[in-house]
């Protein structure tokens, strides 16, 4: 048996439970002081204040430092060949992402390098990019595929997650994304393209148990309401759970379709219209917002706080991408958050943990310290929550335990 105590611990502050928090219970968390947790066998099996009671097993000092559980990283596209860097001054220049799409650049430059990886390299890329999450405090990850936009290489992708979450120590998450993307070649036959998907690309995904969740880009451009409809409902016809890409740059109907549909979570929502808002409510959507990704492209930033105050649960991700926003840093994201949504320390902790853990159907095993779930926990160089929320630029994880497993520490 495997046991660790961390002790001295100057402040221990987690959401509660093992669903999703909403409303004002988003921001309503635990706070224990001088406190203890103990863990065994990779579960937290007791935590309290004061003088632990347990004597035996291996110790580590917390020094007086703020603990929280691991972060949840609820939204990344981990899986891709090459970088898009020379999209930079066009960026700058402010020509629109469409724009770029429509040049060939964008999704469809990462679909050509990444068909052009094999699947090992793409291994190595994706675990090395794993491995600075965990230096960051994430413990667990969500990954979509959609750089394939056809059977094979979509499958290659997941093959690649399946892989990662077998040997990495990160929990990973899979969602299939084929409806990324429309690919040149179906350009002038879209209703095949959506027969590809429906026909044999989710089936074969269903089968083969690659994935997790199924997700859709519905925007201008890209994916309608209705064919995202489609495509989701024969994803839950096929075990998958449904996510969705919604309201990033026009509102054409996605967040409502989120909540009609009871996708477990919508993703970007920048643009979100109050329709969607009270569609999400009612369907219990969680909205996972991207701040990055808003700041990396200079738009507008998503209403949290109005989605908060209507009670849809909020979850914050990263949206780790070459193109829009290629940054794993989830404790940038809780900066970002704290300041343009205008959330509160306590409420963004929710939304990389608990909620983000909900948003992948993981919220009974990760996002809290709470008894039997695991012992994913980070000691941070920080005396508070709050201090964690206002620095800006640095890595203040100390030490990030996995499973009770100490993977990452600058004393270790």
């Amino acid at each position: 048996m495997s046991s660790l105590l961390i002790h001295n611990i100057g402040m221990l502050a987690t959401p509660e439970g093992l669903e999703a928090r909403r409303g004002a219970d988003q921001g309503s968390i635990r706070v224990l002081e001088n406190a203890w947790i103990y863990t065994e066998n990779g579960e937290i099996i007791s935590y309290g204040t004061g003088n632990p009671p347990i004597t035996f097993g291996e110790k580590l000092d917390a020094g007086g430092r703020l603990v929280t559980p691991g972060l949840v990283d609820a939204h990344t596209h981990l899986i891709f060949g090459g970088w898009r860097q020379n999209e930079l001054a066009m960026k700058i220049r402010n020509v629109p992402y469409l724009d770029i799409l429509a040049a060939g650049g964008g999704i469809l430059s990462t679909v050509k390098a990444t068909h052009a990886a094999s699947e090992e390299a793409l291994t190595e890329k994706a675990s090395a990019a794993l491995d600075e999450m965990l230096a960051f405090g994430t413990t667990t990850c969500e990954a979509k595929s959609g750089y394939g936009l056809c059977k094979k290489e979509e499958l290659k992708q997941l093959k690649v997650i399946k892989k990662l979450n077998k040997e990495h120590p990160m929990d990973v998450a899979a969602t299939f994304m084929g409806a990324h993307a429309l690919p040149p070649e179906f350009k002038a036959d879209r209703d095949g393209y959506l027969k590809l998907l429906c026909e044999e690309m989710i089936p074969a995904v269903s089968k083969q148990k690659l994935a997790k969740f199924c997700d859709v880009f519905c925007e201008t451009g890209v994916f309608t309401a209705e064919e995202s409809r489609r495509i989701l409902e024969c994803g839950k016809e096929n075990g998958l759970i449904p996510k969705i890409h919604a309201d990033e740059i026009d509102p054409i109907g996605g967040s409502q379709l989120a909540g009609e549909i009871g996708a477990i979570s919508a993703e970007h929502l920048i643009v979100c219209p109050d329709a969607g808002i009270e569609s999400m409510a009612k369907g219990g959507t969680i909205a996972c917002l991207l701040p990055a990704t808003s700041f990396y492209l200079n738009s507008t930033y998503a209403p949290a706080r109005k989605m908060i105050e209507a009670g849809v649960p909020v979850a914050l991700a990263s949206d780790f991408n070459p193109g829009s926003c290629p940054c794993l840093n989830l404790q940038l994201v809780m900066n970002i958050a704290c300041l343009k949504y205008r959330l509160t320390p306590e409420e963004v902790l929710t939304g990389v943990t608990l909620n983000a853990a909900a948003a992948i159907g993981m919220a009974e095993q990760v996002g809290s310290i709470d008894r039997a779930k695991q012992a994913d926990l980070v000691i941070w160089d920080a005396p508070d929550l709050n201090y964690l929320c206002y620095r800006l630029g640095s890595n203040l994880a100390h030490t990030v335990i996995k499973k009770g497993v100490i993977y990452h520490g600058k004393n270790h």
